[in-house]
C-alpha cells in the first residue's frame, strides 16, 4: 500500500468511533455500529486506500458478551493489494446496516451471516435463508446451537418423498489425543510393533 499499516490505522482512528490496530502485518479497524457504512464507503472511495473489493463477510459468536456478535469485513484493494479488517459489535436483537448500496457483493455474504448466525440487516432487499432449509430451525454456527442439529432431511425411497427425522448420530463421539506420534506419545502405532 502507498500507505505503511500502522500509519494508515492512526489516520482512520482519528475519525469518530474507530480504533485501529496492526497485527501479525494486518490492520483491523474497530468501529461502532452507526459508523460502519460512512467507513467502508471512505475506505472505498478514497483515491489513496481503494478498497474496492469485499472479499467476505462473517460473524464470531461470544454469547457471554451483551454484543454477542463481531461482523467481519474484509476488504482489499486490487491497486495496491492491499488488505483492511474492519470489525463492529452487534447484541442478538440488534441489527447491522445493510451495505448492498457500498459494496452490491454484500448481498449473499448477509444472507449468509443471516441464515448461519441469525444476524439481521436492516435495509437488506431479500434477507432469507440462502445455506440450510427453509423449515430450518436456529443459526448452525451460533455457539450455543446443540451439536447434532434438530433435524435431517432426506429422500425416502418407501414413502417416495422427502422426510424430516431427528438427528440420529451412527457412532458415538471418539476421543481423539491430536498429539503427533513425534511429540512423545505413550502409545505404539500401528506399523510401529514391526520397527527392529
Amino acid at each position: 500500500m502507498g500507505l505503511n499499516l500502522t500509519e494508515l490505522g492512526a489516520t482512520l482512528a482519528a475519525r469518530p468511533g474507530v480504533t485501529a490496530e496492526v497485527a501479525f502485518g494486518e490492520l483491523t479497524l474497530h468501529v461502532a455500529l452507526d459508523g460502519l457504512p460512512d467507513l467502508l464507503r471512505f475506505l472505498k472511495t478514497d483515491p489513496a486506500i481503494r478498497m474496492t473489493t469485499l472479499v467476505d463477510i462473517t460473524a464470531v459468536d461470544h454469547p457471554d458478551r451483551p454484543d454477542r456478535f463481531d461482523v467481519v469485513y474484509h476488504l482489499l484493494s486490487m491497486y495496491s493489494n492491499g488488505r483492511i479488517r474492519v470489525k463492529t459489535q452487534v447484541s442478538e436483537t440488534g441489527m447491522v446496516p445493510s451495505l448492498i448500496s457500498v459494496y452490491p457483493a454484500a448481498n449473499w455474504f448477509e444472507r449468509e451471516v443471516f441464515d448461519l448466525f441469525g444476524i439481521l440487516f436492516s435495509g437488506h432487499p431479500d434477507l432469507r435463508r440462502i445455506l440450510t432449509d427453509y423449515g430450518f430451525r436456529g443459526h448452525p454456527l451460533r455457539k450455543d446451537f446443540p451439536t447434532t442439529g434438530y433435524t435431517e432431511v432426506r429422500y425416502d425411497e418407501v414413502q417416495k418423498r422427502v422426510v424430516y427425522e431427528p438427528v440420529k448420530l451412527v457412532q458415538e463421539y471418539r476421543q481423539f489425543d491430536f498429539m503427533s506420534p513425534w511429540e512423545g506419545a505413550h502409545y505404539i502405532l500401528p506399523g510401529d510393533e514391526k520397527k527392529a
